[in-house]
């Protein structure tokens, strides 16, 4: 699956025209049912957890969608040009011209709040669109990401990013660590779920480590009372992290997608 070569299509227009990268496994039956994956901040759409499904969706003649946002891996645009909104914009572009049949929605961390937002969007603007989505799998869900953010920054870094624009955020998975911008937490800020009263329509399941340091167990729990309906179901796994990429954890997200299937 690693070997495949990325296809790109282009979303949005003159100065925001971003080159997205997708790899796109269709379904062995046309109109099968398949996945949509939606990778985390600063990840990829060639991760762990994402190579892992396409060998088990493949096995099983599932459609397997999947692309890098701006500013990330084999997409073009710079990280911290990038916002919640232009990544909502390419995952409704990969959804609705690249998907076919029913699908189910698998987001991790900052994807997990991305797939929410698509949900939303689809529901909103497309309908029928919306109705090909069975349920949702969440990984580690980052939902209302600005706000955890701010919340998990330190006095200094909300001073920089309010009165010089940015402040670079170390990171466990990136040397480098990366750019927080003024511009994409008041965008992010525009894309909240505390408070809407969404109701999703369809099974919410979401996979979470209770060690879980970057989203933590709690703000996975508040999932299921910020969301309207009786639609959330949250697997915990005791001795869990934040990327749940061990065989074990893979077999326990699998179960989650086997559930919608």
């Amino acid at each position: 699956m690693g070997a495949q070569e990325p296809q790109f299509i282009t979303v949005g227009s003159g100065s925001r025209a971003r080159r997205i990268a997708t790899l796109v496994q269709p379904a062995a039956d046309p109109g099968g049912a398949g996945l949509l994956w939606l990778i985390g901040l600063k990840s990829d759409m060639r991760s762990t957890k994402a190579e892992a499904l396409a060998g088990w969706t493949s096995a099983r003649g599932l459609g397997f969608t999947r692309f890098d946002y701006s500013g990330h891996g084999s997409s073009g645009g710079a990280f911290e040009e990038a916002t919640i909104s232009d990544w909502l914009e390419e995952s409704q572009a990969v959804f609705e011209q690249l998907t076919r049949g029913p699908q189910i929605l698998v987001g991790s961390s900052t994807g997990a709040h991305v797939a929410l937002l698509l949900l939303r969007r689809l529901m909103e603007v497309a309908p029928e669109e919306a109705r090909r989505v069975r349920g949702l799998v969440l990984v580690a869900p980052a939902w209302d990401l600005a706000e955890l953010m701010w919340g998990q920054l330190p006095e200094e870094a909300r001073r920089d990013i309010a009165e010089i624009g940015q402040w670079v955020r170390p990171s466990a998975y990136d040397p480098a660590g990366y750019v927080i911008t003024r511009r994409f937490i008041e965008d992010g800020r525009r894309h909240a779920f505390r408070g809407a009263g969404f109701d999703p329509g369809r099974p919410v399941l979401v996979l979470q480590g209770v060690l879980d340091r970057d989203v933590p167990v709690a703000h996975a729990r508040a999932l299921a009372d910020v969301l309207a309906g009786d639609w959330v179901r949250i697997t915990e796994v005791p001795d869990g992290e934040h990327r749940l990429s061990r065989p074990e954890d893979l077999e326990k997200l699998h179960a989650l997608i086997g559930e919608l299937l």
